[in-house]
């Protein structure tokens, strides 16, 4: 059953409720106290163009346990000889605007809207929502963005412009911040091939349950 989300209050129905597929509910709006709540309760938005907002929990989530990502020897390699540089919240517009516009195996389309990217970017504004920049030669090369939730890092999206780029950040994220759970949302072989894997959604709200 998909549930309806009124306008008038910020309110979700129980995520252990959401269809097979992990859709949970359609409507409501993209207000910071609605998506702060969705994230805190393992929801996320995920809509196309001119589509009905779609709100979804799936069942099974991918994730990083950042002591766990896999880093190849030429990966190693490549983070050793400095060819990038890295910084954090530097760039967060860029960022999101390259993740919205990079083109997507088989998605003729991009899910981050311009509706999502003004409420990225409210939520950035708000402390929220944070980036990851990586440059070569003073230039955006790739990054990542997603939300800060305590312990956890909710990702939204990555980029790369160049070969290697999207995974230096992500590699960052791990090494050199202090999360314990990277929430990748759903599982592609670029995540697994990283070290991604698939928990419960009972395990990965235990991550939330003392915020």
């Amino acid at each position: 059953m998909v549930f309806s989300l009124p306008l008038d209050e910020i309110v979700f129905p129980d995520p252990a409720l959401a269809n097979e597929d992990g859709l949970l509910a359609i409507g409501g709006d993209l207000s910071a106290e609605r998506l702060i709540l969705a994230y805190h309760n393992g929801i996320f938005p995920w809509f196309s163009e001119n589509d009905p907002i779609r709100w979804y929990s799936p069942h099974e989530r991918c994730v990083i346990y950042p002591d766990r990502i896999k880093v190849s020897k030429s990966m190693k390699q490549t983070l050793k000889n400095g060819s990038f540089k890295v910084t954090v919240n530097l760039a967060f517009e860029k960022v999101i605007a390259n993740c919205a516009k990079i083109p997507r195996k088989h998605q003729p389309g991009t899910w981050i809207t311009k509706e999502m990217q003004e409420a990225y970017l409210n939520l950035h504004g708000l402390g929220w929502a944070h980036s990851v920049e990586v440059w070569q030669k003073d230039h955006l090369v790739g990054g990542l963005y997603g939300i800060a939730l305590g312990n956890v890092f909710c990702g939204e999206s990555m980029f790369s412009l160049v070969s290697n780029a999207s995974k230096t950040a992500l590699i960052f994220l791990c090494q050199q911040t202090n999360f314990e759970l990277i929430d990748c949302q759903l599982p592609n072989g670029h995540l697994l091939s990283l070290g991604a894997e698939m928990i419960d959604r009972k395990t990965y709200m235990k991550f939330f349950n003392n915020q």
